[in-house]
């Protein structure tokens, strides 16, 4: 197996102008958020854009970061917005909890800014804002301020594993160990942001997870996976478990309007204060078996919010049904949605109530203290952060 530092302290110390070079000629430029051209770089540009491209790519976010900008230019406008008005600027980007760190750390922010006048510094103390980890405070420093900052996510982590030849499984600690090591020994002390926009492009553009440009490749020449003619094969990583599957109705609740039931999720959970349709667990399986049922006290707690289990026991009470939004067999299949943990499969329901029966729901959810709003389908998805899978949802309902 090869070593982590399986090359020569000539190849070593050359990596990083054969990056520089590459990137000055062949790479991105024109990135709203990048910095490395800047001579007073913004920090709050760099933290907003690394936060969006946390398991989201590039061209996914650009409009989504655009249209942040323009609405909070500033940390602090960021900070004194309405939640409500943060999640619906991030509705479809996914992985929701970032949107939440994102806007408590804009809070942390204007704290320190209050305090000492200035953004962080250190690494250390950008890693103590909420959702930052180690590869982004170190893109932060470096990009956002023109200091010493180290990246190692997981582009950085594809183009030196595959260099290095490292054949240990990153979702080990020891692995991700050794990376951080080789990172550090490759990021020049001076410049350490124009070389971490660098690696970035590296992995987003020529080492991409399948068939990877090794003809443009700058590093191609003493690349280990490369000799060997087995690139994909690297990163390692242990084969994943399969994910279950949950299955549950997405009940369309209309009054005499024609407008829906629309529920906010808690704060903490999937789709954390978002705005959904009533949803009712039915089952979830793990492959061919099935691992609960609603039918279990437990699980029915567990999987269906209060708010949830406040409606369903509602229609129960006053023998409400939803029914299929298609008469179809064939337009009436579930739809899927993949999350981090498990696959989705969510079947639109519809049923419609009178003003009578509108208002007696309503007047149960507020007792239990739950925001909840009557909004046609446009309107709601104009005005409310809704999970890209409650877009799916309407557009069947269309």
């Amino acid at each position: 197996m090869p070593t982590l530092f399986n090359h020569t302290d000539a190849e070593l110390d050359s990596f990083a102008p054969r990056i520089l070079n590459w990137f000055d000629d062949y790479g991105r430029h024109d990135l709203p958020w990048q910095q490395h051209k800047t001579d007073t770089p913004n920090p709050y540009i760099v933290w907003l854009s690394e936060v969006m491209l946390q398991q989201t790519q590039v061209t996914t976010i650009i409009p989504y970061f655009k249209r942040f900008m323009t609405s909070f230019p500033t940390v602090q406008d960021l900070a004194h917005a309405e939640w409500d008005t943060v999640a619906e600027h991030w509705a479809g980007l996914g992985y929701y909890a970032r949107a939440r760190n994102l806007h408590k750390g804009a809070k942390q922010l204007v704290e320190i800014i209050e305090k000492t006048g200035n953004f962080p510094q250190t690494v250390e103390g950008w890693e103590a804002i909420s959702g930052v980890g180690q590869s982004t405070a170190g893109a932060i420093v470096a990009m956002g301020l023109h200091g010493y900052g180290v990246i190692c996510d997981g582009n950085v982590k594809r183009v030196i594993t595959r260099w290095a030849g490292n054949e240990g499984d990153i979702t080990k600690s020891a692995t991700t160990k050794e990376l951080w090591a080789l990172a550090e020994r490759l990021t020049p002390i001076k410049d350490s942001g124009h070389f971490a926009q660098a690696m970035m492009d590296m992995g987003a553009t020529l080492c991409t997870r399948r068939n990877p440009n090794c003809e443009q490749c700058p590093i191609s020449d003493d690349c280990i996976a490369h000799a060997q003619g087995c690139e994909v094969d690297y990163p390692v990583k242990a084969k994943k478990k399969p994910k279950p599957s949950k299955f549950s109705n997405a009940l369309v609740i209309t009054n005499d309007c024609n407008e829906i039931l629309w529920l906010q999720r808690p704060d903490s959970g999937i789709w954390g204060g978002l705005w959904v349709l009533p949803l009712q667990f039915e089952r979830k399986t793990l492959g061919k078996d099935v691992v609960s049922t609603s039918e279990q006290d437990s699980a029915y707690e567990t999987e269906n919010t209060v708010a949830e289990q406040i409606v369903d026991k509602w229609l129960a009470n006053n023998d409400l049904e939803a029914t299929s939004i298609s008469d179809d067999l064939f337009d009436s299949s579930p739809i899927k949605h993949t999350l981090t943990h498990f696959h989705w499969y969510l079947q639109p329901q519809k049923l419609g109530v009178n003003d009578e029966q509108s208002q007696k729901l309503t007047e149960l959810l507020k007792k239990a203290e739950i925001n909840l709003m009557w909004l046609g389908a446009t309107e709601a998805e104009a005005t409310l952060g809704l999970p890209k899978a409650m877009l799916k949802v309407l557009e069947v309902v269309a």
